[in-house]
């Protein structure tokens, strides 16, 4: 890691491994969750295969947000400190704005700032370069192997049991070749072929659920004001030409700002706009943000969508938020469906489902039991999101909320907690704490 830009540079995997090869676990593909749960067995020597379709350096669309939640495990996998030495920027806390213009912000706890452990906001490219460089070393030093360029052309299985994949070398045409493995790991976001194997194929199930799913747009801007510096306040506004959706602003320090917009796909259809021209008349004409842009520039080649698996619950759905599991396989982060349905944060679940993953491996237990642990650790944090993205969908209750919580110091206190403490969280099922707070 010479390079003051090392995420800018390829990272050497070594060779292809012969076709037919045996491992004790494969991974499809190696993003955040993946190369989490790779390194985890990695380190208790296991014999890993990762595949990675992109080819280092490489970029994957993303709001760039990276919460405390993660940083244990970022800690554990040893790259915290090197991520803390690359330029980055320290988020001490949100602003949250209402259609009418009234404006809230959320500082995040003064114990979790000091010791750096509040949350951070910078390119996935470089977030993601780190953890994969460490993945790959902990798999080559135990015997494993990583691919990159390489795309899942088949998912097998063996009378309903998930035996292994057929990859094509540099692409979907390219030379094929076979590896089998008693589990294997689904971490390929949106599009993962394990995930459309398991959830759709094998199960018959829906694999995409337009309102469950958001559509996300974003651009990268330079020399917005109010976004200086490396510490401070990410952005989430709720433009009134935007709601049912947010417009965000998340420095990355340096003057760099992700600049996007995110709304439930199922109502995005009911809009008949785009994304991308939604967001371009907030940044040219609303009263809020034409000044803060008038200086900036947008970033070429940064203009990208996306899309974000939710994790609210189904109703009727057996298991939730979707399946995650089949015999000899599991899901994890985006290719489960774990993105919190109200702030499209995913980096963190991404992590947890991927050491809960590796986990299950080592002690292999069965699917069923992967999901039961999975929904108890995050089903009550992604429930209380889906029930804050339905109130977010009413343009008065945002008016009459933020309004109170900027003029009312205990409801800031209440945010802050909520976004720290799971257990303040568990107030959002009182009624009586709501009202009680709310409106006294």
């Amino acid at each position: 890691m010479a390079s003051e830009r090392f995420w800018d540079e390829p990272i050497e995997t070594g060779s292809v491994p012969d076709s037919g090869g045996v491992f004790d676990c494969i991974f499809v593909v190696g993003g955040r969750g993946g190369s989490a749960a790779a390194s985890y067995l990695a380190m208790e020597g296991k014999k890993v295969l990762l595949i990675e379709k992109g080819v280092w350096p490489r970029d994957k669309i993303c709001g760039d947000a990276v919460g405390g939640k993660s940083l244990g495990h970022v800690q554990a996998l040893g790259v915290k400190a090197t991520l803390e030495s690359t330029p980055h920027f320290r988020v001490t806390g949100i602003v949250f704005s209402s259609p009418n213009g009234s404006e809230v912000t959320v500082p995040l706890p003064e114990e979790d700032v000091e010791k750096m452990e509040a949350g951070y906001s910078l390119p996935r490219q470089q977030f993601d370069w780190l953890l994969f460089h460490r993945a790959t070393e902990l798999v080559l030093e135990s015997g494993g192997s990583v691919i990159q360029g390489a795309s899942v052309t088949q998912v097998f299985d063996d009378n309903g049991k998930i035996s292994g994949v057929e990859i094509g070398i540099g692409g979907k045409r390219g030379e094929k070749r076979t590896y089998s493995a008693p589990w294997t790991i689904g971490a390929g976001g949106y599009q993962c072929p394990v995930a459309r194997k398991i959830v759709k194929e094998m199960a018959g199930e829906e694999l995409v659920d337009r309102m469950h799913y958001c559509g996300g747009y974003r651009e990268y801007w330079d020399g917005v004001k109010g976004c200086e510096g490396n510490a401070g306040n990410i952005e989430i506004h709720f433009v009134d030409t935007v709601v049912p959706g947010y417009f965000w602003l998340f420095p990355l320090g340096g003057g760099k700002v992700n600049v996007g917009i995110g709304m439930v796909m199922g109502l995005l259809d009911k809009q008949k706009k785009k994304l991308k021209s939604l967001q371009a008349d907030v940044i040219a004409n609303h009263p809020l943000f034409k000044d803060r842009f008038a200086d900036a520039k947008l970033i070429e080649g940064t203009s990208k969508g996306w899309q974000l698996p939710f994790g609210s619950p189904r109703k009727g759905e057996s298991n939730q938020p979707r399946r995650a599991y089949a015999p000899g396989a599991l899901l994890v982060g985006d290719a489960a469906s774990l993105v919190d349905p109200f702030s499209g944060e995913g980096v963190g679940n991404a992590l947890v489902s991927g050491e809960m993953a590796a986990r299950h491996v080592m002690e292999n237990k069965g699917g069923p039991e992967y999901q039961e642990e999975l929904w108890a650790a995050l089903g009550p944090e992604l429930t209380n999101s889906f029930k804050m993205q339905k109130m977010s969908r009413r343009k008065w209750l945002l008016n009459w909320f933020v309004g109170k919580a900027s003029r009312k110091p205990v409801i800031q206190e209440m945010m802050t907690e909520m976004i720290a403490s799971k257990e303040a969280q568990e107030n959002l099922h009182s009624k009586w704490f709501l009202v009680k707070t709310l409106l006294f």
